[in-house]
């Protein structure tokens, strides 16, 4: 009976596996390499509809069937969907069909995260593009990330297409927000005319379709007799990693053409690897026999190490010399923290889980790390405290894995008296007092340069929290709408170390969610730092240790010692809790 019921699982298993495979090559038999193609990007600030409008796009073109349950269609990952978020960039092949064209378009949509610790994530996806959706919430204008994503795209030399979201709500002032599109961004709004929409209801999508089409021009070479010169170039700008497929690169096809079975070569390792399969996502992956140029599509090889798969790295034939694609500057971790496992068997296994994760997000720098009191583990580097809290979580969603983090740091920069220079980013190697005053000219830590958007109501309650973080003001501007409330501009100098923190919770509580804030890196600047260790039962507790600023010192310290004292069980004999630091004046 047993084996009977087994028999019949195995069955349906096989129907449903056979049902997924017929869907996929029935797919498949549309003639992908003989189609025109437009490569375009969704950017926008967080929460401004940007993967609504992706899910709206793939319904319009019948690449997934519509009904309600389409929602965030493009975010993969647990943590994007428990979060509301995107956190990683997805690539998407559509089928487009317009009455003046005999044959159909092939779109590739690729979806981009909105916050601020992502922005390397974006400039890596627009580097592939030829146009960006440049969408903005009509009910809340312009905000901090929707100004450093077009800039990006303005850098990357893409065609930006404003699309003006949610116009089908009572708040909505899409004329203000054409203002702000000229006054803010200095766009040309009678050639980038915005596109009025509601990626909800759906209402305009199809004019965005148009749009794309008219507005995005074709790459260059893209007719029948040019599509497959002798050189190939694909550009690796993602990879992850499938236990059972093993390592899969995610790449831009910029000349000529792949297929199964060819041998291909990585330009800067210089290692060969034959094609195992290729396809395009449609939304699911889908096996194509070739890819051309203009297209983006997925590539499985005979890869063996997962650290082979270099993002930036140009795929060509082997045996053939071609120049190498323009990369990607590698993204500079800007916060770090300690990632130990609770259990310290688990260690090696934690080891794994962090490589297969890093293979998917190159931006995390990998150090190993031993505390007395956490023993073996990892300090990673990280883009911002929110990437730090997402790949947490991915450890403990996909790999089961539970970790204790330690406080995140920000990297110093220390100057000895030889002049030589230093970055530290561990606590336990910041020179003590000693070592400070006889060997170290000069201590300095990072300065991000800062924009910060609220309607004027609250531009003194935000004056008032940059100074409290330390923060310089560099530039103020007041935008004065027709028929809206005023937004007010703000560009201020705050060392990073502030921002990691509590800034940006504070940043939403007093100005009643209405502020927002972008920052990019800036200078080193001289600062006086010192070392806050924390002691308890007259025993140093390294993994407590932090490098802050004086001024901080003795309030961060007092709170830490009340909350160590409250964690720990009450004994029947006194246990000493202490935070100490050296109370000296400035060097």
């Amino acid at each position: 009976m047993i084996l009977r019921a087994l028999r019949r699982a195995s069955c349906v298993l096989r129907v449903r596996a056979l049902h997924h495979s017929c869907v996929s090559l029935k797919q498949a038999t549309i003639p992908y390499d003989e189609l025109e193609t437009r490569t375009f990007s969704i950017i926008a600030h967080i929460d401004h509809g940007k993967s609504t409008l992706a899910d709206r796009l793939l319904e319009c073109t019948n690449t997934i069937p519509s009904h309600a349950s389409n929602k965030q269609v493009l975010d993969k990952l647990k943590v994007e969907r428990d979060r509301g978020i995107t956190v990683k960039s997805q690539a998407v092949s559509m089928l487009y069909q317009t009455p003046e064209r005999a044959k159909p378009l092939l779109l590739n949509l690729i979806d981009t995260p909105g916050h601020v610790d992502f922005a390397y994530e974006v400039r890596r996806s627009l580097s592939v593009c030829q146009s960006a959706l440049l969408v903005v919430d009509a009910t809340q204008g312009i905000q901090a990330q929707t100004i450093s994503v077009y800039r990006i795209a303005e850098q990357c030399g893409l065609t930006v297409i404003p699309v003006l979201n949610k116009v089908d709500l009572p708040a909505s002032n899409p004329e203000q927000c054409a203002e702000q599109l000229r006054d803010i961004l200095g766009m040309d709004t009678t050639v980038h005319t915005p596109l009025h929409v509601s990626a909800k209801t759906g209402q305009g999508v199809d004019r965005v379709l148009e749009a794309l089409v008219e507005r995005t021009p074709p790459l260059p070479g893209m007719q029948r007799q040019d599509r497959e010169p002798p050189g190939l170039r694909a550009l690796v700008f993602d990879s992850w990693y499938d236990k059972y497929r093993g390592v899969i690169a995610l790449i831009s096809v910029m000349d000529g053409a792949v297929r199964k079975g060819d041998m291909i070569e990585a330009y800067h390792s210089g290692k060969r690897y034959e094609v195992l399969d290729l396809g395009l996502n449609h939304p699911e992956p889908v096996s194509v026999p070739i890819l051309r140029k203009g297209q983006v599509g997925w590539l499985i090889t005979t890869m063996k190490d997962t650290e082979e798969a270099s993002i930036g790295d140009t795929f060509h034939r082997a045996h053939e010399t071609v120049e190498p694609l323009p990369g990607f500057r590698p993204a500079l971790p800007t916060v770090f923290a300690g990632i130990f496992p609770t259990d310290k068997s688990e260690f090696l296994k934690l080891e794994d889980a962090i490589q297969r994760l890093c293979i998917n997000d190159r931006s995390i720098s990998i150090q190993k790390e031993t505390m007395t009191a956490l023993g073996q583990g990892y300090r990673l580097g990280f883009l911002g405290t929110l990437h730090l809290d997402v790949f947490r979580q991915r450890l403990e969603d996909e790999y089961d894995h539970e970790i204790l983090v330690t406080t995140p740091t920000v990297p110093f920069r220390i100057t000895y008296n030889d002049e030589t220079q230093v970055l530290c980013s561990n606590p336990a190697d910041f020179p003590d007092e000693g070592t400070k005053k006889l060997h170290v000219a000069c201590l300095e830590e990072p300065s991000v340069k800062g924009s910060l958007v609220c309607p004027e109501e609250y531009t003194g309650a935000m004056m008032e929290l940059c100074a409290e973080h330390r923060g310089e003001q560099l530039d103020i501007e007041f935008s004065r709408a027709a028929q809206a409330q005023s937004q007010v501009y703000m560009q201020y100098r705050l060392p990073l170390a502030e921002i990691v923190t509590d800034f940006f919770d504070k940043l939403k509580s007093r100005s009643s969610g209405f502020a927002s804030f972008d920052y990019e890196e800036d200078e080193y600047i001289s600062s006086d730092l010192v070392k806050l260790t924390f002691l308890v039962a007259g025993a140093p507790v390294d993994a407590l240790d932090m490098v802050l600023h004086r001024s901080k010192a003795s309030l961060v310290g007092r709170t830490f010692a009340q909350r160590l004292k409250d964690a720990i069980p009450r004994q029947q004999f006194e246990i000493k809790v202490q935070a100490q630091y050296v109370r000296t004046e400035k060097m």
